[in-house]
């Protein structure tokens, strides 16, 4: 199992739907508003790592409200 942490920053107003929208994803098993630097942070788990990348390449980053990304990849094995 391949897993990712990634840090959000969204539209100002729009976290509620960014959440919403990431909730509705298969790989993603949690996601919580935080303060700080960023607005949203959410924990991505897949099947393979080919998998986590197209999760957060062409899903998460392409959201339209999505600002800019942090991801933080989880050392196999390491848990």
């Amino acid at each position: 199992m391949a897993a990712a942490y990634v840090l959000i920053n969204g539209d100002m107003g729009f976290e509620d739907s960014i959440i919403e929208e990431l909730n509705s994803m298969t790989c993603i098993k949690e996601t919580h508003r935080i303060f700080g630097t960023y607005d949203i942070i959410t924990k991505v788990e897949c099947p393979t790592i080919e998998e986590l990348k197209e999760t957060i390449i062409w899903k998460i980053r392409k959201m339209e409200k999505v600002r800019s990304t942090l991801t933080l990849t989880c050392i196999e094995g390491q848990e």
